[in-house]
């Protein structure tokens, strides 16, 4: 997973933007620097998941949107409940999520946040790719042995920066959308109203018309 591991991507860097292919930003980087660093005075953020908190409740999100083999999350949980995860309450407080929306990570390149962005990737590497059910244990370890924090910022928050795209290959195998279907009203009502009335013509009528028509007409003077 690049994400995680762009100190090393880019070892000059200080600062690092990650956004996810879907989206696009829609600011300046400097701002989201200032917003989400600089003015909490720290040097990794990222926004909570929209809906869940929960790593039991993201995991079987997971599975029930068939994001990973079931096995293997099941597998990771039990894992992680043996090194002391439990659901999340308001006891973790000032913790304010254990589920992040790992589409956009913005971190300085620091030694504390190297370690945890390392820690987290041999996470994904020996479990399952889906990031956000790791994260909670490793910035849970980190925690515990060090005062760092994370700026977990609402999901609405982020959708202030950034705009909502698609993967190309879901764009590509898009159909195009349906023509307009027009509708025409075949009512009997409708199709009587917009028939012209016809005269009708009486016999007597006719005669008198023909003989008019053939009634010769004298051109020439009177003795």
């Amino acid at each position: 997973v690049p994400k995680l591991l762009l100190h090393r991507l880019f070892p000059k860097a200080r600062y690092s933007l990650w956004v996810d292919a879907k989206l696009e930003l829609a600011v300046d980087p400097i701002q989201i620097l200032e917003r989400f660093l600089w003015r909490k005075n720290a040097s990794f953020a990222i926004s909570r998941h929209y809906k869940r908190f929960d790593v039991f409740e993201e995991a079987e999100a997971n599975k029930a949107a068939g994001k990973y083999d079931n096995a293997s999350i099941d597998f990771q949980i039990e894992f992680y409940k043996n090194e002391g995860l439990t659901t999340y309450s308001t006891a973790k407080l000032p913790i304010t999520s254990d589920v992040p929306e790992g589409c956009v990570i913005i971190r300085e390149h620091i030694p504390i946040s190297n370690l945890f962005t390392c820690l987290w990737f041999n996470e994904v590497d020996r479990f399952t790719s889906r990031d956000q059910i790791s994260f909670s244990t490793v910035r849970d370890k980190i925690r515990s042995k060090t005062n760092y924090t994370i700026n977990m910022f609402l999901d609405c928050e982020r959708r202030n920066f950034v705009v909502q795209g698609y993967h190309r290959d879901l764009l590509e195998h898009w159909s195009p959308p349906p023509p307009p279907i027009i509708t025409v009203n075949t009512s009997a009502d409708t199709m009587l109203s917009n028939i012209t009335p016809v005269r009708k013509v009486t016999a007597r009528r006719a005669k008198e018309r023909k003989s008019k028509r053939h009634r010769k007409v004298n051109t020439g003077s009177k003795d």
